[in-house]
């Protein structure tokens, strides 16, 4: 297993000083100490300054376009993507439906599918130069550094990417690479290692119980253009998420060749 060790220079910290503890506009200006993920003693007082996303955020099923409006966008795929993605649709067809799977059915979806798996929520938590957000699904965990590091060089790939972010004004702008080929940009849509992933995270201005996720989506490889996708979640105070232990009900086997074995 290979592991990395992310240094962030005192530099970095200093142009980027406010980015892990505090917004610009109407909350209250935030300290001017540089944070440091792994260093948070001391700057939790700053985080009063960020917005308030706290409760637990259910994803808002989309509505059908109404009469006369444009289809919803898909992914414009291009070269090898392409032809792969035609391949498996000519295969879930010719056997009645039934999806060929490469990974264990207990495999996370990862990004950028884990922003929106319907039935199960998220929560966020803030801590000093870091947001993270938890997923019911497979109990994912995604940390995204506010503290002004950026991706590093030697970025071993997984299944979450390697995310970085801003805050502007009240947005949270995540930047996301690094993300493993098996996952999917939709059912049998593949992705090159080249996938680029950009979030603008905000409550909606008009109503705070609504938390809004703008996806863009840029694979220079797999796909002809830009891609953009809003995830839309409304806030449920009251709740918790619930453990989920996919390992609990795994009977479907992977054999020699990575396929799942249906039983």
């Amino acid at each position: 297993m290979k592991f990395q060790r992310l240094t962030v220079g005192p530099v970095a910290l200093l142009l980027c000083s406010v980015l892990g503890a505090g917004v610009a506009g109407a909350a209250a200006a935030p300290s001017k100490q540089a944070v440091n993920a792994a260093f948070p003693k001391g700057a939790y007082a700053a985080l009063n300054a960020l917005p308030d996303w706290g409760g637990v955020w259910v994803l808002a099923r989309p509505k059908p376009p109404a009469p006369g409006e444009p289809p919803r966008e898909r992914p414009q795929l291009k070269g090898e993507y392409l032809k792969r993605y035609e391949a498996w649709q000519n295969e879930v067809k010719s056997n009645s439906g039934v999806v060929r799977r490469e990974t264990s059915n207990c495999m996370p979806p990862g990004m950028p599918n884990m922003l929106a798996t319907a039935q199960y929520p998220i929560e966020f938590m803030f801590t000093p130069g870091r947001v993270t957000v938890h997923h019911e699904a497979w109990m994912q965990w995604r940390s995204i550094y506010t503290d002004g590091r950026g991706h590093p060089d030697d970025l071993e790939p997984g299944v979450f990417g390697h995310s970085t972010a801003h805050w502007d004004g009240q947005v949270l702008v995540v930047d996301t690479v690094g993300i493993k080929t098996i996952t999917e940009l939709g059912p049998g849509i593949k992705h090159s290692p080249k996938l680029h992933i950009v979030e603008r995270m905000h409550l909606d201005a008009k109503d705070p119980q609504t938390f809004i996720d703008e996806v863009t989506l840029d694979d220079a490889d797999a796909l002809a253009q830009p891609y953009h996708i809003t995830h839309t979640f409304t806030r449920q105070r009251e709740w918790s998420l619930m453990e989920f232990v996919c390992a609990e009900n795994d009977r479907n086997p992977v054999d020699e060749s990575g396929h799942t074995i249906l039983q």
